[in-house]
């Protein structure tokens, strides 16, 4: 019988690592899709954040966040970004750091949760992400939020409600919870059918491997 494994990812819009772990998976479920008696695979997004504390409009540039942040020299973020933008080209990222806004993401997890209840959270998730790291968009303004969520087929207006209303922002706090419970410090991190966890932007293998040991236990059950 054909096995079903189940991944969770707690992630960060914010995070380009999440992003980078996010194609990988999608590279492994591509080649696993391709062999025989493949196991199905579910995949949900949860919602962590990497600087709750950011203002909705941070006063500065890309560059200016990580030399406060981490406390690191220009030389290291040009470091950081030009091995983001090496690891991100042959995934299909591009990561324009010149243009890239640092926002809160408080209100895109909301938006990912609209997006999971109407079935679009996928297409979601890597729209902001784009968006976030690619388009120079301010992911943490209701009305781009809106606008993103109509690229992918919601309705403009339930966005704009749901969020004005913060309906989804204790499914948001629900996520971040049970992160603390199990332990999650960074993301990306991934669990598979709630047993196994993987932390960081895995290689493809990876990925694949673990997929294949937890479908392998399921069906020996």
């Amino acid at each position: 019988m054909k096995q079903t494994v189940r991944i969770d990812i707690w992630s960060d819009i914010a995070c380009p690592w999440c992003y980078v772990g996010k194609r990988r998976l999608e590279a492994a479920l591509e080649a696993l899709a391709q062999q025989e008696d493949a196991p199905e695979v579910v995949v949900e997004y949860h919602s962590f954040q990497l600087a709750p504390d950011m203002p909705e409009d941070f006063p500065g540039s890309h560059d200016d966040y990580l030399s406060g942040r981490y406390g690191w020299s220009a030389d290291q973020v040009a470091a950081s970004n030009r091995q983001l933008q090496q690891v991100g080209e042959p995934l299909g990222i591009t990561f324009d750091f010149a243009t890239n806004r640092i926002a809160n993401t408080r209100k895109a997890h909301e938006l990912l949760h609209l997006a999971k209840q109407q079935g679009k959270q996928p297409e979601m998730k890597d729209r902001l992400l784009r968006a976030h790291f690619s388009d120079g968009v301010h992911i943490g303004h209701d009305d781009d939020l809106a606008d993103l969520a109509a690229e992918v087929g919601l309705d403009r207006g339930d966005v704009t409600r749901a969020l004005d209303t913060g309906e989804f922002a204790p499914a948001v706090d629900a996520d971040i919870e049970t992160a603390r419970r199990i332990g999650v410090s960074g993301v990306p991190f991934f669990v598979l059918d709630g047993k196994y966890g993987l932390s960081g932007a895995q290689e493809p293998q990876t990925f694949l491997e673990a997929i294949r040991k937890v479908a392998a236990e399921k069906e020996t059950a």
